[in-house]
């Protein structure tokens, strides 16, 4: 494995991070609000699944009536 030393190591990461395209301040909370949005309807989604299956599962088991 090549060796670097530290100076270098320091420059070749700073060119690197010089790379990296931010995003703005827009794009990000626009993200944050899709990211909040896909929870609550995943949150709805596997709230419904899990009703709908401990109904069906008490129905099967006969516990309810």
């Amino acid at each position: 494995m090549a060796k670097t030393n530290p100076f270098q190591f320091v420059q070749q990461v700073r060119s690197e991070a010089a790379k990296v395209t931010w995003p703005t301040r827009r794009e990000t909370a626009i993200t944050t609000v899709m990211v909040f949005v896909m929870v609550l309807l995943a949150a709805v989604f596997f709230f419904v699944a899990d009703q709908v299956l401990g109904w069906g599962v008490g129905l099967l088991l006969g516990t309810l009536g």
